[in-house]
């Protein structure tokens, strides 16, 4: 993987020195080759536990370093048709002197479109309303509002200007339950803490509480014990293997299937955890990785919700993970279970989306005797891009 990946920015940096030769004669090839090294590890490097007095470099390293991820997919699926078009020119005798020039100019124009498209679907927000009938009684006919956020990826490129889009977005749906599906942070816990996240957190309103679970990101950080008790102290409870009653519902947490193999225990099969429940009452089920829906159905779960593909984030990754999931977005019915895939709140890496975007999850829990799925016309403003 290491040899691919030296490979792959070898050569993106070579068609790159190309264009800057055409651009800007007599460059230093020691110079720019030093620079693109940097840019190309500024992800990786920024990573790095730096000294105190070098996190701010660090952090901006990283930022850099995520936009460079993109630029990195763009150029590969750009650059080898790039490359077919010359081939084909140079036999057939007709390459322009002008070709790097040219082509350069037409993919930096392309990136910049890209960059720009990508970053407004990122951080433009969309809305997904579901109406879920289920044939089980919480006590009353009211309708239950859930609203659902996943893969927030707070750190240091999703901040607290993001997350104060999403806790208001959130409140006005005036929620009955609120609930985080996973990766609210990305890996580290620090710029969470730094930067005060939880103060915005908090502000989350809903009648029958705040739960939430943990997604694959958590364990990458290490720090859930630190996190769950931040969580704890603003009034949100995170549930590893749990189950809770609320509203005449259970709210169900699974452990992330990370915990599969970074942690002793495991984790809870799906009827080892509803084990001695209520199988009258609505189960609402979070696991982060949308994996294992015949079980989850078999065991008497109504709704499943999860999140974890960003569906791919930037296209045409989406490709891959619908290939890698029964369902990577979306909504899905597999018998009597209602399953709820969400592409996430934040990002991974670049906050680019292609084919993807930013998304919040508002659902309506019907009270029993509705028997039809239907899912609420979204309006211009959350027509997926």
């Amino acid at each position: 993987m290491l040899l691919g990946l030296v490979l792959v920015n070898y050569y993106i940096g070579y068609h790159l020195w190309l264009l800057v030769q055409e651009w800007v004669p007599g460059s230093s090839p020691v110079l720019f080759w030093s620079l693109f090294t940097v840019v190309a590890l500024a992800y990786v490097i920024g990573m790095i536990p730096w000294p105190q007095a070098l996190k701010p470099a660090g952090r901006l390293l990283k930022v850099i370093g995520s936009y460079y991820l993109a630029c990195m997919e763009f150029a590969i699926l750009l650059l080898p048709l790039t490359d077919l078009v010359y081939l084909l020119l140079y036999w057939s005798g007709k390459v322009p002197d002008s070709f790097v020039s040219d082509a350069g100019g037409v993919l930096l124009v392309l990136l910049a479109l890209f960059l720009i498209w990508g970053s407004r679907n990122a951080w433009s927000t969309v809305v997904r309303n579901h109406s879920l009938p289920i044939a089980k009684s919480r006590g009353t006919r009211k309708p239950l509002t859930v609203a659902v956020a996943s893969d927030l990826h707070l750190g240091n490129i999703v901040g607290n200007r993001h997350l104060k889009k999403m806790v208001a977005e959130i409140n006005r749906m005036q929620p009955d339950i609120v609930l985080l599906a996973g990766d609210v942070l990305d890996d580290s816990i620090e710029p969470f803490v730094r930067n005060k996240m939880s103060e915005q957190l908090k502000l989350l309103k809903a009648r029958y509480g705040v739960y939430a679970v943990l997604g694959n990101h958590e364990y990458y950080g290490g720090s859930i014990e630190e996190y769950t008790q931040v969580m704890k102290s603003i009034g949100i409870r995170v549930l590893q293997d749990e189950v809770v009653e609320t509203a005449g519902v259970y709210i169900v947490g699974r452990k992330d299937k990370t915990a599969e193999t970074m942690e002793a225990g495991g984790r809870l099969s799906v009827p080892a955890l509803l084990e001695g429940i209520d199988h009258s009452k609505p189960v609402i089920m979070m696991d982060h990785q949308p994996t294992g829906f015949g079980a989850a159905a078999q065991a008497g779960v109504d709704v499943l919700l999860s999140g974890h593909t960003h569906r791919g984030q930037i296209a045409p990754n989406h490709w891959i993970t619908k290939r890698l999931f029964e369902l990577d977005w979306g909504y899905l019915q597999k018998e009597n279970l209602h399953v709820v895939v969400s592409s996430g709140y934040g990002t991974w890496g670049p906050p680019i989306r292609l084919a993807s975007r930013s998304e919040l999850i508002k659902l309506e829990v019907l009270p029993e005797g509705r028997t039809r799925y239907s899912e609420e016309p979204v309006t211009a403003k959350t027509v997926l891009v």
